[in-house]
């Protein structure tokens, strides 16, 4: 454990100007407000945040980090209160201080939505203030270092996971490499140990076998650049064991196959020299084609730089290296505290110095999640679209007017358009890559000029989130879907109100609704609409409730059943054909409903929805009971214009050659698009064939089947409903 004066020293020896009074003050604090407690390894609970300091003075952190991690656990831990640390301390502790602690007071139903609440409060803290997250990583850090000192194992494993999918992915957002490592390497032996250790073994044998062609290699690199006048310092590294599981698993190959176990770094004095260096390695050694990428001209998002090429060196050997300058190895490895430096008479983030080695804003990353954040959705979205910004790698794309955006490995059109503004993302409807249409599926490669096609109001099928890989798009698709969900669920659920008024004989604008209201204590009529159109709230609940007592006369039941029927009293308008439904109205497979047809729906329980369902549909004698559960739905204009609707035909046909592309010729020609088939009950002379056809109505697909007819080759054609 530092002593007082040793954690001063540390802390002077890169900033002279340090309040070493504020330091004295919050170390003797800091011991003081812990006093007798003890940690799972026995030692005095004040050594940790002890420790805690001393790790972030490695990083050359500011006085007022070094303070906060010396107070950041009195919060949580002693009867300290923020007011308190403002006081002694200042504003600036203070609120860095309060950023770290956690929510452990809070009452939450399972340690899943702790650690989500906890996570949600934490990035709103570090999207302030990059200090809380350093503290915060120092803090884990040391934690990790003595996790075998907790007995319960699966407590253990849970701090290591959440390490591994939390922390880890964090440090490696902001660039600190030598953090997310260790952290890595640390949950790793605690999650696999059997694997860590089987990996350790082979690498044990690697380094008798190839140790002396490691250091041959190094030299030979060093004597070509010096030849050539590059000044470089050359050594070579090797591929921790959790990297080496990782790509395992990633790739799907076998241990022998992995060719960057071993890695070198050239380390150059200037940005010429990096290239230099390049095109002396490459002119040296053929290189291994598709494995040079240039992340000078083009950062990572956490501002890492660097040329990384593969060549196959001497003796056959696969060489991956990495040329960087002194300043880009610095911020390869400790990313955002790079840029801590004294300035001006005074010790801070040096905002200039981090530009001008080429970089962005290191919170950049963190503000992607702050805006999942306010997507909303529950704790369990937020955790999983945390992990999905903080795990993927990125690829570079570029709009028309050749603005770089960058986006995670594997996304996709929708997360293009998405990361442009959620407006753009939400009336997406198409995309052009590189000038060609593509499907919203394809994914992105670096160097891709993307245009987004758009509708003139938000389309979001629900879907369209497997299209999606980032965190932001997926939120953004399902805070789009809760809300279309909830206008569709108040258009019903009026729909269905209107319709039982009128069956008792009254008119909505002359019923107040108030009593109601208070009944099913909803704070508005669009509340009280949703709650009916999701089941919740039955009609005839909402009928007794504003006219208590009052019962339809049988005839009026049977009348209201004969509206239905008849179609002449729809109060409900579905909007479009099987191919485009609402959120909450499904067409139902059983009958395959296509504009034209009359039909009727049928409420579905636990807030499903309206499934829609032929007049004719056999499966409406399931419901002959429940009156409550029915809905008179007419199909709107628009979609008896518009639409377009999958139906199923099943025909019989002759087996003679070229009839089926006769059948799929004559459905093309009359303007139906054939998106499923299957042949089934195949003999001789004749086999069956149900064919899946988008038709814009009912009529559309009664020519079709027609068409079908008067071909000699078909002998029946008909539609399947049920």
């Amino acid at each position: 454990m530092l002593r007082q004066f040793e954690l001063i020293e540390k802390v002077r020896s890169y900033d002279p100007t340090a309040d070493e009074s504020l330091l004295n003050r919050a170390y003797v604090y800091a011991m003081r407000a812990h006093g007798a407690q003890k940690r799972a390894s026995g030692d005095p609970y004040f050594a940790h945040p002890i420790e805690v300091a001393g790790i972030l003075t490695d990083y050359r952190m500011d006085t007022a980090s070094v303070v906060t991690a010396l107070l950041h656990d009195v919060i949580e831990d002693t009867p300290t209160t923020r007011e308190e640390i403002d006081q002694l301390f200042g504003e600036e502790v203070g609120e860095l201080v309060e950023g770290v602690t956690k929510l452990s007071k809070l009452e939450l139903s399972s340690e899943h939505l702790r650690q989500a609440e906890n996570l949600r409060k934490f990035i709103l803290a570090i999207s302030r203030d990059v200090r809380v997250l350093m503290v915060k990583l120092a803090d884990r850090l040391h934690n990790m270092r003595t996790l075998q000192y907790i007995p319960a194992v699966a407590k253990r494993e849970r701090i290591a996971r959440e390490t591994l999918d939390i922390y880890a992915p964090l440090a490696r957002s902001i660039g600190v490499h030598r953090i997310c490592s260790e952290l890595e390497e640390l949950a790793f032996e605690h999650l696999n140990p059997v694997a860590r250790d089987a990996i350790g073994r082979r690498l044990e044998t690697l380094r008798a076998q190839q140790g002396g062609a490691v250091s041959l290699v190094s030299g030979e690199i060093a004597t070509r650049l010096e030849t050539a006048g590059i000044p470089a310092r050359v050594y070579g590294r090797e591929k921790n064991p959790y990297s080496i599981w990782r790509k395992l698993q990633r790739k799907s190959i076998g241990f022998s196959q992995l060719s960057d176990i071993y890695a070198f770094r050239v380390i150059t004095d200037t940005e010429d020299d990096c290239y230099r260096a390049l095109g002396v390695i490459h002119r040296s050694w053929p290189s291994v084609p598709e494995r040079f990428k240039d992340f000078i001209s083009t950062p990572k998002r956490n501002n890492y730089r660097s040329l990384h090429t593969t060549v196959v060196g001497p003796k056959g050997m696969r060489i991956e290296m990495q040329i960087r300058t002194e300043s880009m190895d610095q911020v390869a490895e400790e990313g955002v505290a790079a840029h801590w430096r004294y300035k001006d008479k005074s010790y801070g983030f040096d905002l200039d110095h981090q530009r001008a080695a080429g970089g962005r804003d290191p919170l950049v990353n963190l503000r992607h999640l702050v805006q999942v954040l306010e997507h909303g959705g529950d704790a369990e979205e937020l955790v999983e679209h945390a992990k999905l910004e903080m795990f993927l790698d990125q690829t570079f794309v570029f709009t028309p007017k050749g603005q770089l955006i960058s986006l995670p490995s594997g996304a996709m059109p929708l997360d293009f358009a998405y990361a442009l503004h959620t407006d753009v993302g939400d009336t997406c409807i198409g995309a052009k890559i590189n000038g060609e249409l593509k499907p919203l599926r394809t994914p992105l490669q670096n160097g891709d000029v993307v245009e987004v096609i758009r509708a003139a109001k938000p389309v979001t099928p629900q879907d369209w989130r497997s299209l999606t890989v980032t965190g932001r798009a997926r939120s953004a698709i399902r805070r789009h879907i809760r809300q279309s969900e909830r206008e569709e669920f108040i258009r019903l659920g009026r729909g269905s109100v209107e319709q039982a008024l009128a069956s008792a004989g009254k008119d909505r604008k002359d019923v107040s609704l108030r009593p109601a209201l208070d009944r099913f204590a909803a704070a508005s009529e669009d509340d009280l609409f949703e709650a009916v159109g999701r089941g919740r709230v039955t009609p005839s609940q909402l009928i007794e409730a504003i006219f208590p007592g009052l019962k339809p006369a049988e005839r009026e039941a049977a009348a209201a059943r004969r509206r239905i029927e008849d179609g002449k009293g729809a109060r409900l308008y579905v909007r479009g054909g099987g191919l485009t439904p609402g959120v909450t109205i499904h067409f139902a497979h059983c009958c395959s409903p296509v504009p034209g047809d009359r039909i009727v729906g049928i409420l579905e329980p636990e807030s499903r929805g309206l499934t829609v369902h032929t007049i004719d549909c056999d499966r409406l004698a399931e419901f002959e009971d429940s009156e409550e559960l029915w809905r008179d739905l007419h199909w709107t204009p628009e979609a008896e214009r518009n639409s377009i609707a999958r139906a199923r035909l099943t025909a019989t046909i002759r087996n003679t050659p070229g009839v089926l592309g006769q059948v799929c010729t004559l459905i093309g020609e009359a303007g139906g698009n054939i998106v499923g088939m299957r042949m089934h009950q195949r003999q001789q002379d004749f086999c069956d064939v149900e064919l899946d056809v988008d038709v814009s109505d009912a009529r559309h697909l009664t020519h079709i089947a027609a068409a079908l007819r008067a071909n000699p080759s078909v002998e029946t054609v008909d539609r399947i409903k049920n």
